[in-house]
């Protein structure tokens, strides 16, 4: 996939601050991506699921996830993810502020595709997730549907 055509990310954090600072660095970083928003675990396994509300949702090309938010935290969603077969081929942004070197192990023994720790200045932060958006969808061949 290159960064011309468009592309369906879902982010799934609870947190409106990160969920803004997410959409304005895609945007300024000139991302085709159509971001989705989910506010926790839960939420985002039932989109992923195309259950309730979300029987319409798109199958993401990318996830981007925080790991701390009730009730069903990001590991737990991890665990959903890559232990269903259609799932498990989504890749995973762990995207969190957390530097536990425990949360950096456990994220990638559930097969995340990469652990990215939050930065507080807001320069780089907008920085880090143009990055993660000209890696995934500039530099890597992702599988389709």
């Amino acid at each position: 996939m290159n960064q011309t055509e468009f592309h369906d990310v879902l982010l799934v954090e609870d947190n409106p601050g990160d969920v803004r600072l997410v959409r304005e660095a895609l945007q300024e970083a000139g991302s085709m991506a159509r971001l989705h928003v989910c506010q926790n675990g839960e939420e985002a396994l039932a989109f992923l699921l195309r259950e309730g509300e979300h029987t319409t949702a798109p199958r993401p090309d990318l996830i981007i996830m925080d790991l701390a938010m009730p009730p069903m935290c990001g590991k737990d969603l991890l665990r959903h993810l890559k232990q269903d077969p259609k799932l498990k081929t989504i890749p995973v942004v762990v995207f969190t502020s957390s530097t536990s070197e425990i949360d950096v192990s456990e994220s990638y023994e559930l097969h995340a595709n990469c652990y990215v720790t939050k930065p507080l200045d807001f320069a780089e932060y907008l920085e880090t997730i143009a990055t993660i958006q000209r890696f995934w969808f500039g530099i890597v061949r992702l599988p389709t549907g």
